[in-house]
């Protein structure tokens, strides 16, 4: 604990004081709704609903954070990290964030192009030659079983990757998941066969996201882990985001559930998961806290920065957050279209949570959310720990953006 904690806020409990040190830029440690121009009468009522799933055993517990114009406006831990043993739950609690990594590879790949030493429209086997000569079929999966493959008109480039319209598969080939190192896991995936022409329709594909931390690997002649490490959670002082929990803060980390029968009962995790430790996964593996998110999502925001530290080019920011994907079905949630790691809000539809137009927004296998409205200069990391129940639509989710945009008065 910081030594600046005064011996009152030592005795009580550090999910409410100095959980975050001296220098909390954010305002963790004391959200202010008025700084942020939100009614704080309003936003409580997110405590009062995530309470209200809990008692209705929808969900063990849950952290939420909503900020405004750089200011934590609401910073709520509600419900229990671990619920056979009622282990409340605390703020700074761990979460295995599934596909909120995919944002975080994404970015680290932007460094990468920021420093000129690779492109977006790279192709794939400048970097990965064992994925020279991908086939792709050349009808239709159900039009019978004398389909043969073909070559696609054009290989797949990074850009694909990071959009999903790479035609690569959702995952690997099977057997991938023998494999004991990331470099091993991408090579199986050149065993794989394309399921459309690269650019020209959508496809969630995560052996595509592994495939660019490798690329990230041969490229910055670091590991994967490493990179992330030292260009992005050390700069931004994220402290609590790792892909394997050290032995020292397990005891943090939430218990994943799953709804079955109307109760939840305790799940194994694919993604974040201590036994895959020997694979650090670009496409899901980090665990980490709800206010490390809320740091990332805020450079995010702020074009690049964070305390005075850039990590990004604001050209950088500005292609990661706008939609790539046209008119093609993309995303998980109405009316999105796909950014780099992101979705994007580009219609109506998506702004059933009062999202804006523009607002760029990405959630995890798990029930974590994250999102940013730059029109209402909003930020919001949600996380829970649960392996169904609506996806990224997910009740809870609902409730906890719709009240916050709800809480805006000036």
């Amino acid at each position: 604990m910081n030594k600046r904690c005064t011996l009152a806020a030592i005795l009580v409990s550090t999910s409410t004081f100095c959980v975050f040190g001296a220098d909390d830029s954010l305002g963790l440690n004391k959200p202010d709704p008025q700084a942020a121009g939100m009614n704080g009468k309003h936003l409580e009522l997110i405590a009062t609903r995530m309470k209200e799933y809990v008692d209705a055993n929808k969900a063990a517990g849950m952290v939420t954070i909503v900020a405004r114009h750089g200011r934590v406006a609401s910073f709520e831990a509600v419900g229990f990290q671990n619920l056979e043993k009622k282990t409340p739950m605390q703020k700074d609690s761990l979460f295995r964030i599934a596909s909120l990594t995919k944002p975080v590879t994404c970015a680290a790949i932007m460094v990468l192009v920021d420093e000129g030493r690779l492109s977006l429209v790279d192709p794939i086997q400048k970097f990965l030659p064992e994925y020279t000569g991908l086939k792709m079929k050349s009808c239709p999966a159900r039009s019978g079983y004398a389909c043969q493959s073909v070559a696609p008109s054009r290989a797949i480039n990074v850009e694909d990757l990071m959009t999903h319209t790479s035609g690569l598969p959702a995952g690997g080939p099977r057997g991938s998941s023998e494999a004991q190192t990331l470099a091993e896991l991408v090579t199986q995936g050149a065993k794989s066969e394309l399921v459309f022409e690269p650019g020209t329709q959508w496809n969630y594909s995560n052996i595509g996201i592994d495939i660019l931390g490798r690329i990230i690997e041969i490229v910055s002649h670091q590991s994967f882990e490493d990179f992330l490490r030292t260009r992005l959670f050390e700069p931004l002082r994220m402290h609590d985001t790792f892909f394997f929990v050290p032995a020292d803060k397990q005891s943090r980390l939430a218990t994943l559930y799953t709804y079955d029968g109307g109760k939840l009962v305790s799940a194994e995790a694919e993604w974040g998961a201590q036994h895959r430790a020997h694979i650090p996964m670009p496409a899901g593996g980090l665990v980490s806290t709800a206010s490390d998110m809320l740091r990332f999502n805020e450079m995010m925001r702020r074009r690049g920065t964070l305390d005075g530290t850039r990590v990004l080019s604001p050209s950088a920011i500005h292609l990661m957050t706008i939609s790539h994907t046209g008119d093609l079905p993309a995303g998980w949630v109405p009316g999105v279209g796909h950014g780099y790691g992101y979705e994007v809000v580009r219609e109506p539809a998506g702004m059933f949570r009062y999202n804006s137009l523009g607002s760029y927004v990405k959630g995890g296998a798990y029930r974590t959310y994250e999102w940013v409205d730059p029109e209402k200069d909003l930020t919001g990391v949600f996380m829970m720990q649960l392996t169904n129940g609506g996806g990224d639509v997910a009740d809870p989710i609902n409730s906890f953006m719709a009240i916050s945009a709800a809480a805006i008065e000036r």
